[in-house]
């Protein structure tokens, strides 16, 4: 079955950085678009950065030049670079992937900017 671990969230100072790592199985990594969402507390959940099978990426306007996505596809783990972070930026951050027409998710790893 597909399963997504994220880990590397903590508690970071303003402009501090952070690497987040998803761990997938149950599919064919290599072939999938992977996704990096955040959702912080009363607000809805929103994209921060996709990578597609190839390599190409977008990225959510609040985090375009901060954060970088990359994948593994040895590891099938997919990589978030979180840079210059931001009390903003705090936030559960999830790994998710859209499989046999099936929208996975992990289990979010939480990451708090603050002083």
């Amino acid at each position: 079955q597909v399963q997504l671990v994220e880990s590397g969230g903590g508690l970071v100072q303003p402009g501090g950085s952070l690497r987040l790592s998803c761990a997938a199985s149950g599919f064919i990594f290599s072939r999938q678009t992977m996704g990096w969402y955040r959702q912080a507390p009363g607000k809805q959940r929103e994209l921060v950065a996709t990578i597609g099978s190839g390599g190409s990426t977008i990225y959510g306007a609040s985090v375009k030049g901060r954060f970088t996505i990359s994948r593994d596809n040895a590891k099938n783990t997919v990589y978030l670079q979180l840079n210059s972070l931001r009390p903003e930026d705090t936030a559960a951050y999830y790994c998710n992937t859209l499989y046999s027409w099936t929208n996975y998710w992990g289990q979010g790893t939480q990451v708090t900017v603050s002083s």
